[in-house]
């Protein structure tokens, strides 16, 4: 592997979608659409396609369906050689549907005793497995599935930080999961599960919405619902992160607008912690923060995840590792990321220099 090489360690599933816009009463039966998805994996994808050394950590049952996500994977450029095959467990399943206007997306997960869901940290051998990798990525989906996947994510992210491996963690609540402790609100089992594995890390991401529903911290005057931001106000949410989780050297937050299903505002922000400085991007020629319009969205599905790849490529690397410059490329990349379908973002570092630059025009290019 290169000297830089970035993991990720977490549940891919099998992803099926109605074609289009179809909805799943209308795909049932019938033709559906089979991917792969899932939040590590999706990071991986995306880091491979942009040039990056990457390593792609999972547990699956070892049958010809996830032998062919390997296979594409692999194909992509991610190192694979370290996925943990167990005789325990099935592939986990989720079936998203595309919204349109003012018709929102919609997932239903089919996740229950999955691979990872089943193995207890004593299952992976985490020094193999994060032997030459200099950052590690996890999120806040897969301790969501079950006690074991847990402690298994806290068990990686402690491994990590011990070694000397960065670690970035998105915080990713999905509040159709986190159903494994019948005595705690989903939101409670949350924040004390996620404190315990925000602690190691380095960075700390999240979207718009993320730190109020994990920590209860709140961006004033914002109305999420109405797609109304005040993007001022997540400097203060990612101050008090920083305050909260110590050994974090940066926060970054996506900025998401929704104005329907097919009309987003999208950008970020990039807090140093030492400097206590907040960067924006994207930005008008006045230096004001001026999001992409993302009209007609094809897939927004890893939208999240690709903004995840971009900004851990981005300070990884030589060109783009300044706070302004990396939330620059982060936020590129992962709007040309709704322009793709599936939760893959099939873009190349050449075309997320491209949209930096400000050709935004989508011209053919001959």
């Amino acid at each position: 592997m290169d000297k830089k090489c970035i993991a990720a360690f977490g549940e891919v599933m099998l992803r099926l979608c109605p074609p289009g816009k179809k909805r799943f009463a209308q795909s049932f039966p019938g033709s559906i659409e089979a991917t792969f998805g899932g939040g590590e994996a999706n990071v991986c994808a995306s880091i491979a396609m942009l040039g990056g050394s990457c390593r792609y950590l999972t547990a699956l049952p070892d049958n010809p369906i996830t032998r062919a996500f390997a296979v594409q994977l692999r194909g992509l450029g991610c190192d694979v050689d370290k996925i943990h095959y167990d005789k325990a467990g099935r592939m986990g399943v989720y079936y998203a549907e595309h919204g349109s206007n003012m018709r929102g997306s919609n997932v239903v997960y089919d996740r229950d005793n999955s691979t990872i869901a089943l193995l207890a940290p004593e299952a992976y051998d985490f020094a193999d497995m994060l032997d030459g990798v200099t950052h590690l990525h996890v999120t806040g989906i897969t301790p969501a599935l079950s006690e074991n996947a847990y402690h298994s994510t806290l068990a990686a992210v402690k491994f990590a930080s011990d070694a000397g491996i960065a670690v970035s963690v998105d915080l990713n609540y999905r509040k159709k999961l986190w159903n494994w402790d019948v005595n705690s609100s989903k939101s409670e089992l949350a924040s004390r599960c996620m404190s315990e594995i925000v602690k190691f890390a380095d960075i700390i991401i999240g979207n718009e919405e993320d730190a109020a529903d994990v920590f209860g911290i709140h961006a004033s005057d914002t109305a999420i619902d109405a797609g109304k931001l005040n993007i001022s106000g997540y400097k203060s949410v990612a101050a008090a992160l920083s305050e909260r989780f110590p050994k974090a050297k940066f926060v970054a937050i996506t900025l998401r607008e929704s104005i329907s299903a097919d009309h987003n505002n999208w950008g970020g922000m990039l807090y140093d912690c030492k400097a206590k400085e907040a960067h924006f991007a994207p930005l008008a020629a006045d230096g004001t923060y001026s999001p992409y319009h993302i009209c007609d969205i094809v897939d927004r599905f890893g939208g999240g995840d690709s903004f995840c790849a971009g900004l851990i490529f981005a300070l990884n690397s030589d060109k783009y590792s300044s706070p302004a410059d990396a939330i620059r490329f982060a936020v590129a990349s992962s709007a040309l990321k709704h322009t793709i379908n599936g939760d893959y973002n099939y873009t190349s570092l050449s075309e997320v220099e491209t949209l930096m630059k400000g050709s935004a025009s989508g011209r053919v290019q001959r």
